[in-house]
């Protein structure tokens, strides 16, 4: 019979005083520190356990920490009370790396851009014929999932609309806008969409942007979009959400009509963006004060 032996081989520093410290480059562990563990790349992982293998654990030590998979929370045992404890998260976040093809859900807050209080998980890609290398959002801004069909005509699917250069975005259900404030009817100024004005990066974080008009054209000159099977049929199923009046806020169009605003002014009046139907797909110059589907991109 052969005899097989594996060697794992660690990087370990033990100094005269009993320190043990792992990835030290040879340098002794920290005075302060029995253990003393090194790395710009990786974490420290604590045993994690279910609530029902933590409660078997027999005779815990005071101090003794682990990670509860049940709820996600780390616990201390807490020998006075003879009680696993609680350790209180604190406010502050650090996201991981992004990676397209992800979902990422976002708590939307009533207020001066989103019209209603949701929380809302979005799906994304890249590799879209005409920008392949920008990561789309798969669903409109707002929107509670990705259309069902080209012509779905439901709220949930249609997402929030949002008139050219303004952060406000509106809901309708199809009787009710809200907010239900006074609509503007006419928007002249010579800008393009300003960032501080744009939903993407104030709603879904810093990276989110709304598409330009070159890269929306991009996208429905190399995809051959000539109806609305061609945003429908590709990979960001854009549907006809439908649109707002750019006189009074009231809603048209929705499972008939589809848009998608760019960034991209036409002129003092009219900003740029894909416009779609039955029988029709183009980019399209038209009144800044008509509220509009956004579909968020980041590089």
């Amino acid at each position: 019979m052969k005899r097989v032996i594996l060697l794992i081989v660690v990087l370990t520093c033990i100094s005269g005083y009993g320190q043990v410290g792992i990835n030290t480059d040879g340098s002794d562990p920290d005075g302060s520190a029995m253990l003393d563990v090194k790395s710009t790349t990786k974490g420290v992982l604590f045993p994690r356990m279910t609530q029902i293998q933590i409660e078997a654990i027999s005779n815990p030590a005071n101090g003794l920490v682990v990670f509860c998979t049940t709820d996600n929370k780390f616990y201390v045992f807490r020998q006075s009370g003879n009680e696993w404890k609680e350790i209180a998260f604190g406010a502050g976040t650090i996201n991981p790396p992004f990676n397209c093809s992800d979902s990422f859900t976002i708590i939307h807050t009533e207020g001066d851009v989103a019209p209603v209080t949701k929380t809302v998980t979005y799906s994304t890609i890249d590799n879209i014929p005409g920008e392949p290398s920008k990561c789309w959002i798969t669903s409109n801004l707002g929107a509670d999932h990705q259309a069902a069909a080209k012509d779905d005509a439901t709220e949930a699917s249609a997402g929030w609309y949002w008139q050219f250069n303004r952060k406000q975005g509106y809901k309708h259900d199809g009787t009710t806008r809200t907010p239900n404030t006074t609509w503007i009817t006419g928007i002249n100024e010579d800008l393009d969409w300003e960032a501080a004005n744009d939903p993407c990066a104030l709603e879904l974080g810093t990276g989110w942007r709304i598409p330009t008009f070159t890269e929306l054209s991009n996208v429905d000159i190399t995809g051959g979009w000539t109806n609305w099977n061609g945003p429908w049929n590709s990979a960001l199923k854009i549907h006809a959400a439908g649109y707002l009046s750019d006189s009074n806020g009231s809603l048209s169009g929705r499972g008939t009509h589809g848009t998608s605003r760019s960034s991209t002014q036409g002129n003092l009046y009219e900003g740029r963006y894909l416009s779609f139907y039955s029988s029709y797909c183009a980019m399209y110059s038209y009144t800044k004060a008509f509220g509009f589907s956004l579909r968020c991109l980041r590089d």
